[in-house]
């Protein structure tokens, strides 16, 4: 055999992932013992001595005690026999981790679902709806405003899963307006005041104290900033006047009987 059929110590740990203080020991225990010596009284391990060594890592990576591991190499044990225990011990093992990774699935989705929303999250249900820049500017604008600290009260706690419930009722009220408007339905009619009186409820009851008041301000809001009626006409060409239209109505029936 030539000198480069050989492994030095420092290249055998190197290539198995082990250190040499690991090889060292495994020789002085008769783990395993390299084959050959240099000149210089070097360690010089063989093609024999890495199956052997490739045995080893595996058996220890099945968490075998060193001693078992010599019995097993070394024919004092029956290896048919001995590697069928080991695979039950790792099968019950498997278990045990597919229980705990069940088990650490089940918390990590607790704690998503429970933490508060991110802005990302946020842009992914509302789309153009949400963005830095307008949240900006709202604060600026009501930043100051019991509403605008009640809103952000209520709001920091809210879950993926909350908004997702807000967009949906969003989505239901406008689909109401929407249907309304697109039967012929005026806007002072039953169904559009009805359709008005909900989205002041999911207003109230989501976000801030809304009275009838309240919600007359912010329906000539709707017609009044570009950015909110162009939110309604794209879901409806003049949706924008109807909804605010509806939410007059509505306030004036309650004031009616207030």
């Amino acid at each position: 055999m030539t000198r480069s059929d050989t492994w030095t110590v420092g290249r055998l740990a190197e290539h198995f992932g082990v250190t040499v203080r690991t090889l060292h020991h495994y020789d002085e225990i008769g783990l395993l013992s390299p084959t050959e010596r240099s000149t210089a009284g070097y360690r010089l391990y063989t093609q024999a001595d890495l199956l052997r060594l490739q045995q080893i890592v595996v058996y220890r990576r099945l968490e075998m005690s060193l001693d078992d591991i010599a019995d097993l190499l070394d024919g004092a044990d029956d290896a048919v026999d001995h590697l069928r225990r080991q695979r039950e011990v790792v099968t019950a093992r498997l278990d045990e981790l597919s229980e705990l990774v069940s088990a650490i699935d089940d918390a990590l989705e607790r704690e998503m679902t429970n933490r508060p929303a991110t802005d990302a999250e946020l842009k992914e249900l509302f789309g153009d709806g949400f963005s830095d820049e307008y949240q900006a500017e709202a604060e600026e604008r009501w930043g100051q405003t019991d509403a605008w600290t009640q809103s952000a009260a209520r709001t920091s706690t809210y879950t993926k899963a909350d908004w997702a419930d807000v967009k949906a009722e969003q989505d239901a009220v406008n689909a109401e307006f929407v249907d309304a408007m697109t039967s012929g339905e005026p806007a002072d009619g039953e169904r559009a005041r009805a359709a008005a009186e909900r989205a002041r409820l999911q207003i109230n009851d989501r976000f801030y104290d809304c009275d009838h008041e309240f919600h007359r301000c912010l329906g000539e809001m709707y017609i009044a900033d570009e950015r909110f009626a162009a939110t309604y006409n794209a879901l409806e060409p003049g949706l924008a006047q109807y909804v605010r239209d509806a939410i007059v109505a509505n306030s004036d029936v309650h004031r009616g009987h207030a």
